[in-house]
């Protein structure tokens, strides 16, 4: 075996003999194994041992144990004792949770104070199996049967391609000893009773399950891996950054087969769940245009031919502008103040900007989010109109909807702000000073 890990460590290049590792090591079989296999492939590595003092003098037997491995591979060891316990009853977790806490907890500080090249812990094939299948009856998706990688950041598992077997044969032929954890041998923990009743049941039945099951897994991962591939293709062509707002093409996914899980892995990473992208699938395929769903501090909002992601507005306080005044900033975007004299300037007439009789305003002017029942008189008009109908005519999406403003001068509203100047304070003959507001890039 152990020219099989070479193979598999080097070749894959998941271990470099000229870098030094930390083997987090609990006196078991398989991390002993581990042991024994840097050993021999000649990796510089020291250990690691928690010490959570659950199973009283067996957990310091086990601490004993690797103190004296580590005298006999003559390398550095760091041990903590943990007060599992108190974990548990603060944060409201299992022991095991609570166990795993502290353990990574401990072992990012580790990473930062003594700097390895990674943390080595010995998760086998067979732990691969049990956490796939967890992963599955948890409900997961593609990426609960991707199960556990060789590498993610700091932690490296080298032996998953081995099983348990392939290392109890390796200890056994070399006369290696190790301690046994006799929880292990319970089914009182979800890990433990696949480990000790369901997988030898399937084997007993379907000889060889094991392979078959980690082959298709392999297939299916691989299989997702292509999806992924293509999926991200798909994210750069179709969704387009605007602002604040992602928007989406419905036409880009209706005809997609797989459109539930399309918008899931766009979505997800936004908070949402997959039953709430099931709903939204619904009201596409039933019309239900306006119809919102929130989560993870986002909205999604459902626009006629498009879908429209922004993050959830919080409560909106009104805020003052005084006359003198030169900038503020709303939302994602920023804007100037400027005054002008009227002689010989050129109106701006774009819709995101506004220019103003200055001397018709009453400051301070305040900023706040329209209201039901507001009324002003969009330029070019002599009627009032509702603010609500006016956006109404415009069809702007609800999700944006919400997010419009208006500026005031006492109770009328001078502008909707991005939208359209109140006809009463334009820019007249007789206007002798602009106020022009202007929009310009927000520094980050």
């Amino acid at each position: 075996m152990l020219e099989l890990f070479k193979r598999h460590v080097f070749q894959k290049g998941i271990l470099d003999v000229k870098k030094h590792y930390l083997l987090a090591i609990s006196a078991g079989l398989d991390s002993v194994a581990l042991a024994y296999l840097l050993k021999g492939s000649g990796i510089s590595f020291g250990l690691v041992h928690c010490n959570f003092g659950l199973r009283g003098s067996a957990s310091d037997g086990d601490e004993h144990f690797v103190r004296e491995l580590a005298g006999h591979f003559g390398t550095e060891i760091v041990v903590r004792h943990f007060d599992v316990e108190s974990y548990k009853q603060a944060h409201g977790v299992s022991t095991q949770m609570a166990a795993r806490d502290l353990r990574y907890a401990w072992f990012q500080e580790l990473v930062v104070e003594l700097r390895p090249e990674g943390i080595l812990v010995a998760h086998h094939a067979d732990d691969q199996l049990e956490t796939v299948l967890l992963n599955l009856l948890r409900g997961t998706g593609l990426e609960g049967v991707y199960g556990m990688s060789d590498r993610r950041e700091w932690l490296i598992r080298p032996l998953l391609p081995f099983t348990r077997s392939d290392l109890l044969s390796f200890v056994l032929a070399n006369d290696i000893k190790w301690r046994e954890d006799c929880s292990n041998q319970t089914s009182d923990y979800k890990r433990n009773f696949l480990r000790n009743e369901v997988l030898p049941l399937l084997e007993s039945h379907f000889s060889g399950s094991h392979e078959a099951l980690m082959g298709s897994f392999g297939r299916i991962k691989d299989s997702g891996q292509a999806f992924f591939y293509l999926f991200e293709e798909w994210k750069t062509k179709s969704l387009i950054q605007e602002g604040d707002f992602t928007f989406l093409d419905l036409s880009s996914v209706s005809q997609l087969p797989g459109r539930s899980s399309i918008l899931y892995y766009w979505l997800r990473t936004h908070g949402f769940n997959y039953s709430q992208v099931r709903e939204l699938v619904e009201a596409i395929d039933e019309g239900r245009v306006g119809v919102q769903f929130r989560a993870g501090g986002y909205e999604i909002n459902l626009d006629r031919s498009q879908l429209i992601l922004g993050v959830e507005i919080s409560d909106f306080n009104v805020f003052s502008i005084d006359r003198h005044d030169i900038e503020f900033e709303l939302g994602d975007k920023a804007y100037d103040l400027l005054t002008l004299p009227a002689e010989n300037v050129d109106l701006d007439r774009k819709s995101n900007n506004a220019m103003l009789d200055k001397e018709s305003l009453h400051f301070p002017l305040s900023v706040r989010p329209w209201r039901e029942g507001d009324r002003f008189r969009p330029l070019g008009m002599k009627q009032y109109k509702k603010v609500s109908d006016f956006l109404i005519d415009l069809k702007v999406p609800l999700i944006m909807k919400q997010r419009v403003r208006v500026l005031c001068s006492g109770e009328d509203i001078v502008w909707v702000i991005g939208f359209r100047v109140d006809d009463r304070f334009k820019v007249g003959a007789y206007t002798r000073d602009i106020l022009y507001i202007k929009e310009k890039a927000k520094h980050v």
